[in-house]
């Protein structure tokens, strides 16, 4: 990988934060992103997008990072330990949706480059990301459709990359102190670089690319379905486990907050309004049920 490589890659994910910003703009009558750029110490800075209080969107942040250090955190390194010792340089755009309306779901999306750099040897880069959704009333229609667009995303780069990297997201977002999906899954992927430079890096534009025309058209169908109280609640006690897991589990969060990044930026995944409530469960036959019974299970969804 050289200077050249690099550049192209940044070059489009500055793009694509642009893109998606002004997708999801398109979606709010007033709400604007506000631009916040920063610069970290030890090497590198971002461009921190935050949108808040919309009619659609109560918060949305998306952030595009580059950054660069003298080695990388235990997050990056506990299960690859060749990576230890090695300069790094890390960029990407990552963003998180919390919309207002609690029929239409939260969203993920993540695309990422990573290079690991030692003298005298090999330089090791890979890419990663994916997108994932978390509905709180959701309906099986719109699941379907994510699935689908996430299918097309990968579709020309192998006849099971779809599947294997279906089930990938599945695992990973997985609560284990729950014992369940986070939601509805999609795409997840890491250390992508047996295809070569030029192929892998297609797939991560496809997969960037592919975010907005799987989201917008649920956003579009359910923004302005009527709610109340309960289904507000519902949301924000779900959103609880939103927090739990970036918290726990997420190696993004852990790798921003190990390796010194802005903490700021790290943490806009996290929702706006939340709230916990000991031991709650849902009633028999209730719509909040039937996303428990139904929807928070590793699945076919496209019967492929």
């Amino acid at each position: 990988m050289n200077i050249d490589d690099i550049h192209k890659v940044k070059t489009y994910l500055l793009g694509l934060q642009d893109n998606i910003c002004k997708a999801l703009e398109g979606e709010e009558p007033s709400a604007r992103f506000v631009e916040d750029l920063w610069q970290r110490d030890e090497g590198g800075g971002g461009r921190t997008r935050v949108l808040t209080k919309g009619e659609v969107f109560e918060q949305g942040g998306v952030n595009f990072s580059h950054v660069s250090g003298f080695s990388l955190p235990p997050s990056a390194t506990a299960k690859r330990p060749e990576l230890a010792n090695r300069q790094f340089q890390a960029m990407g755009v990552s963003l998180v949706i919390h919309p207002l309306n609690p029929y239409v779901p939260t969203s993920h999306a993540n695309v990422r480059l990573f290079i690991a750099e030692k003298e005298n040897e090999p330089t090791i880069w890979w890419f990663g990301g994916g997108f994932d959704l978390t509905p709180y009333y959701p309906f099986e229609e719109d699941v379907i459709q994510w699935h689908q667009t996430a299918r097309s995303a990968c579709q020309r780069f192998g006849d099971n990359v779809y599947a294997d990297y279906k089930k990938w997201c599945d695992d990973y977002f997985f609560l284990k102190h729950r014992n369940e999906t986070r939601g509805v899954g999609g795409l997840f992927f890491d250390d992508l670089n047996e295809w070569g430079f030029e192929q892998c890096f297609a797939f991560l534009q496809s997969v960037g690319d592919h975010y907005t025309k799987a989201y917008l058209p649920i956003v579009q169908k359910r923004k302005n379905t009527p709610y109340g109280d309960r289904e507000r609640d519902f949301q924000l006690y779900r959103r609880g486990r939103y927090v739990e897991y970036n918290l726990v589990y997420d190696r993004g969060t852990l790798f921003g907050l190990q390796s010194g990044g802005r903490t700021e930026s790290i943490l806009m995944s996290l929702p706006p309004i939340v709230h916990w409530e000991y031991n709650w469960k849902p009633e028999n036959g209730s719509p909040e049920a039937l996303l428990y019974e139904r929807f928070l299970k590793p699945q076919d969804w496209l019967e492929t």
